[in-house]
């Protein structure tokens, strides 16, 4: 999933509310697709996109910059597809490839062919997915994750598979277990990895939202984060978290807990009286507030 880095633009619709070597270019093909190691060249109108793409937001702007540089050397690195029928096939990693290809006017593109069932194809889009540089860290442990549970594998089989190493993808994965606005922030790259493994020291989500504040607020370097991590750590007694939502009866919990599901961010909810109080939605940025205002719509 890549993120756009252009802000949208507040005043539409709901939202108003608010490389290549060039040496390499010349590739060895085949005219007729075979299966194996060999190039072929693919129509652009035979190839389908991979339903297992754990990716589903692509920068525009990066796809628009790719689809220049293809105009000029051609592509550089081959897609690679599986073989559905004589005249279709499926892609298998290179989506950004194939949509700069099609945006630069290209019929044919170069492709590898290889053999792989469903459950093959969604661990080679995963394993390829954090593979890539630009994803954020959440995006990686999220294709972990479910790499993990949908392809069947231990951590250390995991570990082999995207070469690093298990407590490093042990790492990874223990950031879904940060509250969602930490997560939030860590995805916007608000904060760090390194910040996410000094707020996850912290026993107890009052304590790990305390510091993640801190962070916040007074941009603390990883260093200070870790140091004050310890010191809340060691704390005899925690303030009191500004969230009242320990404090609601059942049902008000239990709608808080849909409400933070839905719009997949903080939601706090404060009574006064038996029957009067506001809820409160929080948000970190432009895009964030687009998204609650959407899923309100």
């Amino acid at each position: 999933m890549a993120k756009q880095d252009s802000k949208q633009e507040l005043g539409k619709g709901i939202r108003a509310l608010l490389s290549g070597n060039s040496e390499l270019s010349t590739l060895h093909t085949t005219k007729s697709p075979v299966v194996g190691n060999t190039i072929t060249e693919i129509s652009v109108d035979q190839i389908e996109v991979n339903p297992f793409q754990p990716r589903n937001a692509f920068d525009e702007t990066a796809i628009n910059e790719l689809a220049s540089s293809i105009t000029t050397h051609g592509i550089i690195q081959p897609l690679t597809v599986r073989k559905l029928s004589n005249d279709d096939y499926q892609l298998i990693s290179g989506e950004r490839r194939l949509r700069a290809a099609k945006l630069a006017g290209l019929k044919k593109v170069p492709a590898y062919i290889r053999t792989a069932d469903d459950q093959t194809m969604l661990e080679m889009a995963l394993v390829e997915n954090i593979q890539r540089q630009d994803l954020n860290p959440l995006e990686v442990a999220i294709s972990l994750k479910r790499l993990l549970e949908e392809c069947d594998l231990t951590h250390d089989a995991l570990s082999d598979r995207v070469a690093k190493d298990r407590s490093t993808v042990t790492n990874y994965i223990r950031l879904l277990k940060l509250p969602p606005e930490v997560q939030h922030a860590l995805k916007a790259n608000e904060i760090s990895m390194g910040h996410a493994k000094a707020i996850l020291s912290l026993d107890g989500i009052d304590k790990q939202l305390i510091a993640f504040r801190e962070i916040i607020q007074k941009q603390l370097s990883v260093r200070a984060a870790e140091q004050f991590a310890r010191s809340l750590q060691q704390s005899k007694s925690v303030q009191k978290s500004t969230s009242q939502s320990a404090a609601l009866p059942y049902q008000y919990e239990q709608v808080r807990k849909d409400l933070t599901n839905t719009f997949d961010t903080k939601v706090d909810i404060q009574l006064k009286g038996k029957s009067k109080g506001f809820i409160q939605i929080h948000f970190n940025s432009d895009d964030e507030f687009n998204h609650i205002l959407d899923q309100i719509k």
